[in-house]
């Protein structure tokens, strides 16, 4: 599983904690965990993967100030190229899931469902976690994108699940 999040969510943080949980329950489910290595959720997801025993992979960007690798990664590889550090987030893997992040993670979501609209990606399940963030966009693009514009097909709405719950991401998965 990858895990995408914002950076700048705190230990106390509703994500922070909500990731931690998700990563802990998969990684006794028997899966890898993959971030970005660095802070915030990543650090929560590689941490609950820590803690159950399971594998904590970081696939880190040098970045001059942000991005530093967290101390729960138990596999890292760092990358100085944002493109390059993408290929290997998405090579080989069997689900990608969202919490609430800001540019970054905006970009690897579009990425990702841009990649698997044009079959570039399988088709594996894209999980937005906790749907009151993700709606306003995800109506944005429903409503401008698919309706008015026609830039998109209806279809390519099916291609991410909005989730309120953790546990409605683990019933996807499971």
């Amino acid at each position: 599983m990858t895990i995408f999040g914002s950076s700048r969510a705190k230990p106390g943080n509703t994500y922070y904690k909500e990731a931690l949980n998700l990563s802990f329950l998969l990684s006794k489910k028997g899966y890898t965990i993959a971030t970005g290595g660095g802070g915030g959720v990543m650090e929560a997801a590689n941490k609950g993967a820590c803690e159950a025993g399971g594998h904590s992979l970081g696939i880190n960007i040098n970045l001059p100030k942000e991005q530093r690798l967290n101390k729960y990664v138990t596999d890292s590889i760092s990358f100085h190229y944002f493109f390059t550090r993408k290929i290997i987030l998405t090579f080989a893997c069997e689900a990608y899931i969202f919490f609430p992040g800001g540019f970054g993670t905006l970009d690897e979501f579009f990425e990702i469902i841009t990649l698997i609209q044009t079959r570039k990606l399988k088709k594996i399940p894209v999980i937005l976690v906790r749907a009151h963030y993700w709606e306003p966009l995800i109506s944005w693009i429903k409503n401008m994108l698919q309706e008015q514009k026609k830039t998109i097909r209806k279809n390519d709405l099916k291609i991410y699940r909005l989730v309120h719950t953790i546990e409605e991401a683990i019933k996807i998965l499971s």
